[in-house]
């Protein structure tokens, strides 16, 4: 066995002459090892929460949006289809027409994002798993359904429990229109109220879905679209079949994924999560100092050792390494203990559900482990260790 691991090891487990030291030992110990629980335990949190997030997403947002570079519409003839659905990597796509409106439903009135899509954005979207009522239709035998979100079906009074009224949407009208009746001013149409989806308050307080038709014959917009929405197929990456869209769709359009789409939350949601990690990093080289103090103590109390092992011959590099190994070792013990205890607890809450989220999305908090990441965190609390015994070690054992 190594001599210096053997001694460092010694060091390490034998009883101190000062019980302080031994308590310091176990504080650094523990100390390490709450930072690195507290750094997988968090991060695990956060990715949880992203997965959530692209999750939610995923019920409503497609994985491409093509819109104009300039002006809110387009003819649909503009957008070579053929091209789009011979494209490797497509696997379905819709037509959409967006608009905001008034929207009345009995005595109630609210304004919202009327989206107008085609059958395909049903599957598309995987918005089936949102479902909280009616069914999932846009058109049937000739009569067309509204899917509100549950925030618009909620400020309407839309309880579909109840025997329900038609919904009537008001749109403005684009030509100027005398203000002699102002009802005059306005397009409008009446749906039924078909279905309910619970998303995340960006969707349900905002949108309506409809069939693409009904919004273009209410507004007027004959074979006018807003965007073009595709989904990509699985074993295809995302940015390269984005940039093969632009290429048929051309400079006259913008080609956006789902997350540049949504790129200030997806942003937000990394940098929130970096920078806990960087606070939790900064606490950890603080508690690493109980490291500095253990070995210095340490060192004073084996100073007739260190002169024995002098006198048989003992190099300054091997008492160094000694001691940088028992800095090593506890900053081992504690990354190690913190790392297995931060994935137990990960795992459990994943498979059984300690935490519960009361009123929440989904019934338990959600946690999702990244292998890299744990690499990562395990890399990182060794660095920290790493120079908190070099420094002390190359400086003291001068001293004794």
């Amino acid at each position: 066995m190594n001599v210096s691991f053997y001694i460092a090891k010694r060091y390490l487990i034998a009883k101190k002459s000062q019980n302080a030291i031994n308590i310091i030992s176990w504080i650094s110990v523990i100390s390490i090892g709450i930072g690195t629980f507290a750094l997988v335990v968090v991060l695990s949190a956060f990715n949880g929460l992203e997965s959530l997030v692209e999750s939610l997403f995923e019920s409503f947002d497609s994985d491409i949006h093509v819109e104009a570079a300039e002006g809110k519409v387009f003819s649909e003839t503009e957008i070579p289809f053929d091209r789009l659905e011979e494209l490797k990597g497509v696997a379905d796509y819709t037509k959409v027409l967006e608009e905001v409106c008034g929207v009345r439903y009995k005595q109630q009135q609210t304004i919202a994002t009327v989206k107008g899509v085609e059958n395909s954005f049903l599957t598309m979207s995987k918005l089936d798993s949102a479902l909280i009522d009616g069914e999932l239709f846009l058109k049937s035998n000739g009569v067309n359904f509204a899917i509100s979100g549950y925030g618009v079906a909620s400020q309407l009074g839309a309880y579909l429990q109840e025997s329900p009224a038609n919904m009537t949407i008001y749109a403005p009208k684009r030509e100027v229109v005398s203000t002699i009746n102002p009802i005059n001013s306005v397009y409008r149409r009446m749906i039924a109220p078909g279905a309910v989806f619970y998303i995340s308050p960006e969707y349900d307080n905002k949108y309506i879905l409809v069939d693409l038709e009904f919004i273009q014959e209410l507004l007027e917009y004959e074979n006018v679209i807003s965007s073009v929405e595709l989904s990509v197929d699985e074993a295809f990456d995302i940015n390269e079949v984005k940039e093969a869209v632009q290429q048929i769709v051309g400079d006259r359009f913008k080609v956006k994924s789902r997350f540049e789409y949504n790129e200030i939350i997806y942003k937000t949601n990394k940098t929130e999560k970096w920078v806990t990690f960087l606070i939790l990093v900064f606490i950890l080289i603080i508690a690493a100092f109980n490291i500095l103090s253990s070995l210095s103590m340490l060192i004073i109390e084996k100073k007739k050792d260190i002169a024995t092992l002098r006198s048989l011959g003992a190099k300054e590099a091997l008492i160094r390494r000694i001691f940088f190994i028992e800095g090593m070792l506890i900053n081992l013990s504690g990354a190690i203990s913190g790392l297995l205890l931060g994935v137990i607890l990960c795992l459990l809450q994943q498979h059984v559900g300690l935490l519960r989220l009361e009123g929440g999305i989904v019934e338990y908090y959600p946690v999702e482990l990244n292998p890299i990441e744990l690499v990562y965190i395990l890399i990182t609390v060794l660095a920290i260790g790493f120079l908190t015994s070099w420094y002390p070690v190359r400086n003291l054992t001068k001293v004794s």
